[in-house]
């Protein structure tokens, strides 16, 4: 019964038609009822806080008053000092501070807090049977969260939090804060809290259970001159004052794992105090992919000499590198093992994969020489980055124990994943992922680019290929990353809680948290959109030129832009004034100076082709882009301005004039053409109609097909929103073979089209930048019109990942992969053009069908079918 009520309720929180916290009360009646209730576990994202009570809830806080909090003062201090944090949670949240305790527990109600093994408090729970272990001792961050009655002597109930371990403990603490309505993002994005009079905890048992990735986190990197300007405006530099703020974000998140800031900046050596904190916090550290034993590039500055050159300088490395290892001491890190060249640079081309595999084996035997234990006891990873991977390639190999981390192309798409079926490592997988980047074809630094759509195929791909032992993402200055931060540690931890349908749901939820429930389905949809329209074409890569003018594409692009800003406006009239630094932090400021920046660029550019033939509106709409320019300052003031001054500097980044892969030094404003008073304006052509452009092609989106045809385990697959136009389909499983022979009823799409003539045409598949993951001889699809042959296309001729390579630089910056083929309609009427999967991790996003040369566009033509997706179940998947 119990666990027919449970997937009854599971149901109805997935389907959102009712909050589960409202099913708790009859529910609990029932458990009550079969004597059931303390043991049944919630389910996992159930709202287990409530402000008015339920039956047999526990009072967190009532009348003025609030449960004491206790925990064991042999605890780990990291966990004493999250519950300190919960301490000072309730007290946002109520006004009334918990008393805290690691004393003897007394009391009607308390919260009883530890760690299984390190608190005698939770110990003795579990060997009085008050509490059930099973599912929590010995696992990995892993708590539970239930009341307990009459737990010890002068205790009537206690809200028991216990860990398997340090960070359990501490998950489970900050689980308990966000569900009384602190936001993680409190700090770093100024959401507030709503007051509530009291707070009632659901008492069964609750548990978010293991994370699927074991390390989970981020790399602050590219850090000048945002974060670096704001660090030594607000705490004198990038120091320890500034890190507690990160690691608790870190662990508000459930992350775990660090790469600290490296540009100029030596976290071990600029502040004594930083690593002791991370340690204590519960923060595992690590260095970059370039940098070995954890020692810094900045340290090697300070105290190294000679070469970077281990064929002509080991000694004096290995000795830097020993002292890498002695200062680590105990302290909980990942050691990067390998080399790179000085500076993030590749190595020398004589470089060879057996000076390589000397230098890991060196590491090791200092790594175990320092720690007095082998090297398998300390967790290592070798980062197939750039370069690195060709040696892979090559044959390089490192012992089983250290971690592969694989790598994207520092555009977000994944370069390479383990075989299917290939024997598992000790050391396991992982992938380093970018929501920033310095490099070609452009730096990309300044506001968020990333869309949750994406991100979720990518890092799916991830686990399902099992490179699941670490994620690490590189974030940049952490502001303005807010939410990708936050989804990509959601994601990491449980996978399968967000679906491919279920990320616009996510993003909803995320803003609710931050802004409350009224306007989250506006908010959400609004930072969705966003995220869509600034992935088209990085900031950085815009200009003038970037749109199409004549077709009205740029005026399109302005237009849904301006409306999205108006949205976003509106809503900031409407929430409560103390949201409106978050709001303008985490949704107005990126809207509005995206908006404002692609209309400086429409704007340059009807500017030049007003100049070409004289017209009188040159001048004006020179100076009206001038006025633009101006407005990005003006925007970026208001931004340093908001929640009294607190962030001023994060938007230091320059992202106006680029004119190679490297930053400017200073925004520069478009060149525009202004004419002498009293040139006479020439005569313009009346415009073609749009029609008689557009009528030799057939556009349409590829969630547009006709039907879905499936076979064995193969599913077509919906990926909302993915892309620059409209949503994307794949196949699931993403693990699957190759399909050896598409045709007949192997999967395809089909798609009812109709052409106006006979003869040759062009099929343009548009495609999400995927590399080829499996590094085989490319990803491949196929394509026929009614009865012909699939004809084989091959996404990935002549592209690799390297800056230099005009195929993937062309892919990155437009975010797309155009591929054509070519084929022949015997008359004019309807056809079936079908869309054939032959690999896995193909999305494609759009299908143009013509006849002739197509209009000049950026995103390709606009859809001009209005046919939809039949309403078949089996047509296509919801995972």
């Amino acid at each position: 019964m119990t666990s027919l009520i449970i997937k009854l309720a599971n149901t109805f929180y997935a389907m959102k038609t009712i909050s589960f916290r409202l099913l708790l009360l009859p529910l609990a009646v029932l458990l009550n009822t079969v004597g059931a209730l303390a043991q049944t576990t919630l389910p996992v994202g159930a709202t287990t806080v409530a402000f008015k009570k339920g039956k047999g809830d526990f009072t967190l806080a009532a009348a003025g008053k609030t449960a004491p909090i206790y925990v064991s003062a042999s605890d780990w201090p990291g966990v004493l000092r999250a519950a300190k944090d919960l301490q000072a949670d309730v007290q946002r949240v109520t006004k009334v501070a918990p008393a805290f305790a690691t004393t003897k527990p007394a009391g009607q109600e308390v919260v009883l807090i530890g760690t299984i093994g390190k608190s005698p408090l939770i110990d003795q729970l579990i060997k009085d049977k008050k509490l059930d272990a099973k599912g929590v001792a010995g696992r990995w961050e892993t708590f539970v969260r239930q009341v307990v009655e009459k737990p010890m002597p002068g205790v009537e109930r206690a809200l028991v939090i216990a860990g398997s371990d340090k960070r359990g403990t501490i998950f489970g603490i900050y689980d308990l804060s966000g569900q009384i309505g602190v936001s993680p993002w409190y700090w770093w994005a100024d959401v507030p809290v709503q007051p509530q009079s009291a707070l009632y905890v659901a008492p069964a048992r609750y548990t978010l259970g293991e994370p699927a990735v074991k390390y989970r986190g981020i790399f602050l990197n590219d850090e000048a001159p945002a974060l670096s300007g704001w660090a030594k405006e607000k705490f004198g530099g990038i120091n320890s004052k500034m890190y507690v703020h990160v690691f608790e974000l870190i662990l508000r998140l459930r992350g775990n794992y660090l790469w600290p800031a490296m540009w100029g900046n030596a976290f071990n050596d600029d502040d004594k105090q930083s690593p002791v904190l991370a340690d204590e916090y519960g923060v595992v550290m690590g260095t970059s992919h370039h940098e070995p034993m954890v020692r810094s590039q900045q340290e090697w500055k300070r105290f190294g000499s000679g070469a970077w050159n281990y064929q002509t300088n080991a000694k004096l490395l290995q000795d830097f590198w020993r002292q890498g290892i002695r200062n680590m001491g105990t302290k909980e890190s990942i050691v990067t093992v390998g080399m790179r060249g000085d500076g993030d640079e590749p190595m020398s081309e004589g470089s060879n994969i057996a000076l390589l595999e000397k230098i890991v084996a060196d590491q090791r035997q200092i790594l175990a020489e320092e720690t007095r234990k082998p090297a398998d006891q300390t967790p290592q990873l070798w980062a197939l980055y750039k370069e690195v991977q060709d040696y892979y390639d090559k044959g390089m190999r490192v012992p089983d124990d250290v971690t592969l981390l694989l790598c994207d192309d520092n555009w977000g798409n994944i370069r390479k994943l383990p075989k299917v079926g290939e024997k598992p490592r000790k050391g396991g997988y992982g992938i380093y992922y970018h929501f920033d980047y310095v490099g070609g074809p452009r730096n990309y630094k300044w506001l968020n680019t990333n869309p949750l759509p994406r991100i979720w195929e990518q890092m799916h791909l991830a686990h399902e290929y099992k490179a699941n032992e670490i994620w690490i993402v590189n974030v940049g200055d952490l502001k303005p990353m807010e939410l990708p931060i936050s989804f990509f540690l959601d994601y990491a931890w449980n996978p399968d809680r967000i679906p491919a349908t279920g990320v616009a749901a996510y993003t909803q939820r995320w803003a609710a948290q931050q802004f409350g429930p009224t306007y989250a389905a506006e908010i959400g949809d609004i930072l969705a959109k966003y995220a869509k329209y600034n992935a088209r074409r990085k900031p950085e890569l815009l200009d003038a030129n970037t749109y199409s003018l004549a077709t009205g594409e740029w005026a399109t692009v302005v237009a849904e832009y301006n409306q999205l800003l108006a949205r976003a406006e509106a809503i900031n009239q409407k929430i409560p004034a103390a949201s409106r630094d978050a709001y303008y932090q985490v949704v107005l400021h990126p809207v509005q100076a995206c908006a404002n920046l692609n209309e400086l660029y429409y704007t340059v550019a009807q500017n030049r082709e007003a100049a070409k033939t004289g017209q009188a509106t040159t001048n004006a709409l020179a100076e009206k882009a001038k006025a633009l320019y101006a407005n990005d300052a003006e925007i970026t003031k208001r931004y340093h301005a908001v929640a009294g001054g607190k962030w001023n500097h994060m938007m230091d980044q320059t992202h106006i004039g680029y004119t190679y892969w490297q930053q400017p030094e200073a925004n520069k404003m478009p060149e525009v053409t202004t004419l002498q008073a009293g040139t006479a304006a020439a005569p313009v052509a009346a415009a073609k109609p749009a029609a008689a452009e557009t009528a030799a092609y057939v556009s349409l989106e590829a969630e547009q097909y006709t039907q879905a045809v499936n076979a064995g385990p193969i599913t077509w697959q919906l990926l909302p929103d993915l892309g620059r136009t409209a949503g994307a389909v794949t196949t699931f499983p993403v693990t699957a073979a190759p399909t050896a022979a598409p045709g007949g009823s192997s999967p395809h799409l089909q798609y009812r089209i109709t052409l106006t003539q006979a003869g040759p045409v062009t099929v343009s598949a548009y495609l999400a930048p995927t590399l080829d993951f499996t590094n085989t001889t490319g990803l491949r699809y196929a394509v026929s019109i009614d009865d012909e042959a699939p004809q084989l296309v091959n996404l990935h001729t002549g592209l690799a990942p390297e800056n230099g390579n005009r195929p993937w630089q062309q892919a990155v910056a437009e975010s797309i992969i155009l591929k054509t083929s070519q084929h022949n309609v015997a008359a004019a009427g309807t056809h079936v053009l079908k869309f054939w999967r032959v690999d896995p991790g193909v999305v494609l996003e759009k299908l143009v069908v013509s006849t002739g040369a197509l209009p000049a566009t950026y995103l390709g033509p606009p859809a001009n079918v209005t046919s939809k997706p039949k309403s078949e179940k089996s047509s296509l998947g919801r995972r």
